[in-house]
């Protein structure tokens, strides 16, 4: 039986994402390899170079750390026991997304110091939050929530009746946390830790804020401070490469793991008793940290800056922000449905590349991929250089990978024989497609849409770099209060972020739970 081609309608859009994904690093490769052989050799071989990479791979580990010492066991408490409001505590546990990396960081700083929150509140004066430990601490209250719903998941699909047979053989706990649980949690530990361990090396407004010297700030510092591109492009490349090099570890650990055994039993919830107020506890005590930390901060900064505050400058980068934000969230998903379309349809090598290619751009650092985009543009339309088309191209092939996962999902639950159901009664294949299947998408599309807009608002380091002379996003304006010490200023611009933010988290999350009950 032949194979049916794909319709050229679909193959053009997943053709153009996979090419504007790849050339601006096939740019950023010609830029590093166009210096002679000595400038590259003296740029590798600096000692600072092993000071970057020490650096970078201490973040990362201190960052997996303590998200796991967090994630894990409450995982364990959502899943495995009888805790009281098990649905409350997976909120508290997931909201703290919406607090990005650079907000989190401003709430440690405007904790600490002689004016900061705990000094002016209680008394109590810390020393100011910086260096590892203070980047290792904003990246971890923001990113342990993806640690946390991986487990969370692999828990809910775990097999108890292993679990229940090992205590019947006489295991200890931790014998059998060791030798029973953790190997069937192992394949979503590795795959929480590349997402959290790319997003801690990729990194640049908490680094940045934290005045922590790792590759992603001494990017930025050597494009913009030294006008060293060269060097900058190196530097990129050698980010990209311990991103490669993370992808493929992840590969290897991962691979012919099973995450079941088969048929699968919930094992017996373990009754917590009187432990139930120290659950509670623990949980409110992370609430607080990730939580409450930040809306406390920005309450005591706001009220000090309130006499001050420019309604003005908040209402443009809002603006700013949505007009970026929204052309490129609807670009991104419609050019994700076609690829999602094409893998799952036509199956073939070029619905494969084109899909693997589409998550190029996301495994993308941020930084390298702004730094690759202003070289491609310089060589090929200079006159765009620093537009608003230029920023939300990079935010399409930034993003769009994020949503393919829904929309494939949803492509996957409507079988393509309804479709074909329709062509046999007389509709062409355009008009069976719109009738059939594009109104059981559109729920998907705007939870994919949704999810986007979010991580676009959020960004700051494809702005920081690439957006026009004059715009400020929410997040630039953050970065760039913040990083001159007016904390009060910068307080009316994180608030309005992380309430927006928290807003469609929730929304995102009420309609998972709402798709997990139908």
């Amino acid at each position: 039986m032949r194979k049916r081609r794909p319709p050229l309608i679909l193959v053009l859009p997943a053709v153009i994402l996979a090419v504007g994904t790849c050339l601006p690093v096939i740019y950023l490769l010609i830029r590093a390899f166009g210096a002679g052989p000595d400038q590259i050799a003296q740029i590798i071989l600096r000692p600072r170079i092993l000071l970057l990479l020490g650096n970078t791979l201490q973040l990362v580990a201190l960052v997996l750390l303590l998200g796991t010492l967090i994630a894990l066991p409450m995982a364990w408490l959502v899943t495995q026991t009888n805790l009281r409001g098990r649905r409350i505590a997976t909120w508290l546990m997931v909201l703290p997304l919406a607090v990005p990396g650079y907000v989190m960081a401003y709430a440690l700083i405007g904790m600490s110091g002689y004016y900061g929150f705990l000094s002016h509140w209680f008394g109590i004066t810390l020393p100011p939050l910086r260096g590892l430990w203070g980047a290792g601490l904003a990246l971890t209250l923001y990113t342990f929530p993806y640690i946390f719903l991986h487990l969370r998941a692999a828990f809910l699909g775990m097999d108890g009746s292993l679990v229940e047979s090992a205590r019947s053989l006489g295991l200890s706990p931790l014998q059998a946390f060791l030798r029973i649980i953790l190997p069937q949690l192992w394949p979503a530990l590795v795959s929480s830790w590349l997402i959290v361990g790319l997003y801690v090396i990729g990194d640049f407004g908490a680094i940045a804020l934290m005045r922590y010297e790792v590759f992603s700030y001494a990017i930025y510092t050597q494009y913009a401070g030294a006008f060293d591109r060269t060097t900058a492009a190196w530097l990129a490349l050698i980010l990209l490469g311990l991103t490669l090099i993370a992808l493929w570890a992840q590969a290897r650990v991962t691979r012919n793991r099973r995450f079941s055994s088969g048929t699968l039993r919930r094992a017996q919830a373990l009754r917590l008793g009187r432990w139930q107020a120290s659950a509670w506890g623990a949980i409110a005590l992370i609430a607080l940290c990730s939580l409450g930390l930040p809306l406390l901060v920005l309450g005591h900064w706001m009220r000090l800056g309130l006499p001050d505050f420019n309604a003005a400058l908040l209402v443009r980068a809002m603006a700013a922000t949505a007009l970026l934000a929204a052309p490129a969230a609807a670009i991104a998903v419609a050019l994700a449905l076609p690829v999602s379309l094409l893998a799952l349809r036509y199956p073939g090598w070029l619905p494969r590349l084109t899909g693997r290619l589409a998550y190029l751009g996301y495994a993308t650092p941020p930084l390298p991929l702004a730094l690759a985009m202003v070289f491609m543009v310089l060589a090929l339309v200079p006159m765009l250089y620093q537009s608003h088309a230029v920023l939300i191209f990079a935010y399409v092939i930034s993003f769009a990978a994020i949503a393919l996962g829904p929309l494939r999902l949803a492509l996957m639950q409507i079988p393509a024989r309804q479709e074909e159901a329709a062509r046999a009664l007389g509709k062409t294949a355009p008009r069976a497609f719109a009738r059939v299947t594009l109104p059981r998408l559109r729920r998907p599309a705007l939870a994919a849409g949704v999810l986007v807009f979010v991580m676009i608002v959020k960004d700051l380091p494809l702005a920081y770099m690439l957006a026009p002379t004059g715009t400020r996003t929410l997040a630039m304006s953050i970065f760039a209060w913040t990083s001159e010490g007016m904390m009060a200023n910068a307080a009316p611009f994180a608030l309005l972020l992380l309430i927006f933010c928290a807003c469609f988290v929730g929304l995102f999350l009420k309609y998972e739970s709402g798709a997990a009950r139908r």
